[in-house]
Parts: C-alpha cells; structure tokens; sequence
C-alpha cells in the first residue's frame, strides 16, 4: 500500500519514492541501493552522461541521484546530465548531486545547472533516503558544509529572507553559537571542541533549538540559517 510523507516545505510526497541512480562505479551504486530504505525505490541506474541522460527521460522519476563526475557526452558530467534533461524539471523531475567533492566549483556548477540539492557520500544511508523524500518534496537540500558556497554564489532571495530578530530572540546566546556551528556541518564533538562543553550538552542544545525554531532536522537548520544569512 503506498504511503506517504511530509517534506519540510509541507507537501505530501508518495512513498516509496522512485530514483535512478547515477554514478559510474557500479560499486558504489551497488551500495547505494542496498543502503536506501523503504521510502525509496531504484527504477533505473547509468554509469555515464549518454546513459543518464537516456534513464531520466524513460523513467521521468521524481528524483535523480547524480554524481558530478561522469564520463560520456561532451564532459561537462553530472552537470551536462541536468542542462540536457532541461525539459524534464517542468514535469518535477528533480536532481539531487551525491559526490564525494566538495569543491566549490562543483557544487556551484550543478545547482547553476539546476539541480535542488548537493550532499556529499559521507551522508548516513538514513539521511539520504531523508534527503530523497525532502527533494521531492520541492525543497532544497545541502550537505551543511555546502550551504556557504550556495549563499556565496546564488544569495537568498528577498522573499526567502525572514527577519530574523524575533525567531534569534527565542534562543539563548549560548543556543545561538550552536546553532550556527551546526548549520555550517559541524559534528557534535566538534561543536563540543570549540565551545568546551559536552557532547550530551551540545545533544540537549540542539534539540532545544530545533524545538524552538520548529524544525525537525540539521537540514532544515542549514536551509533557515542560509535564508537569513546567519552563517
């Protein structure tokens, strides 16, 4: 029976949700799949940019899982893949970048492609699958670390950009310094290291924010801290 969940944004996304997956070591596809829980579903795989291109218009999936690096085409890779599936993204296809760079360049050079999120392969199997549902859903998804070169590049835009007074009133200056630690990627023991607390009180911080500004995940955290530029 198909069932569904609820992106940040608010819209219900049919589950499981079907992917094809994109990444020229079938190893690393292979674990991918296996990886990938419930919510979504494999309906096709490509290891080169002429295959992804071919799998995204038979498939039409809601998302497409995408390395940036590729062989095939005319070398512009993950990125190529997007500019020539341009006729899809008004359908709701939607591509979300999965590699293991984190350079600037490549993770400019997608989302200026088109793409609606880039997490790197160090994501835990549930957060991708988390992820997945998330783009779906229409919203935007970064690896934490990421979410910089996204505001350097692009901004937020106007109408994305909240006052933020009255939502920072409601945390504490202490809340506040974890928060923007965690909305820029760093783990719990790093956020330990530089504010010399405990782990099991950066865990009880966070929750406290998270509580407070009403979102559900470091995600939604990293894409509120960008929009109103407190990173």
């Amino acid at each position: 029976m198909t069932t569904q969940a609820t992106a940040a944004g608010g819209g219900l996304v049919p589950l499981p949700v079907p992917v094809v997956l994109v990444d020229d070591h079938h190893l690393f596809r292979t674990g991918v799949r296996a990886s990938l829980d419930d919510r979504v579903t494999v309906v096709g795989e490509a290891s080169d940019v002429d295959t992804a291109v071919a799998q995204v218009h038979e498939h039409r999936p809601p998302v497409v899982l995408l390395d940036v690096h590729l062989p095939g085409g005319n070398g512009g890779g993950g990125a190529e893949v997007v500019q020539r599936c341009t006729d899809l993204l008004a359908e709701g296809v939607r591509f979300l970048a999965l590699s293991v760079s984190d350079a600037a360049e490549d993770v400019v050079s997608v989302i200026r492609a088109g793409a609606r999120g880039y997490v790197t392969k160090n994501i835990a199997p549930s957060e991708l699958s988390s992820a997945v549902v998330q783009v779906a859903g229409g919203d935007a998804v970064f690896s934490p670390r990421l979410a910089g070169f996204v505001l350097d590049a692009f901004g937020a835009s106007a109408n994305d950009i909240a006052v933020a007074d009255d939502e920072l009133d409601r945390l504490s200056k202490r809340e506040q310094e974890v928060m923007r630690l965690i909305a820029r990627g760093y783990s719990y023991r790093e956020v330990a290291s530089e504010l010399f607390i405990s782990i099991k009180t950066v865990e009880t911080h966070v929750s406290a924010v998270l509580r407070k500004l009403q979102l559900s995940s470091r995600y939604e955290l990293t894409r509120w801290a960008v929009a109103r530029r407190l990173l």
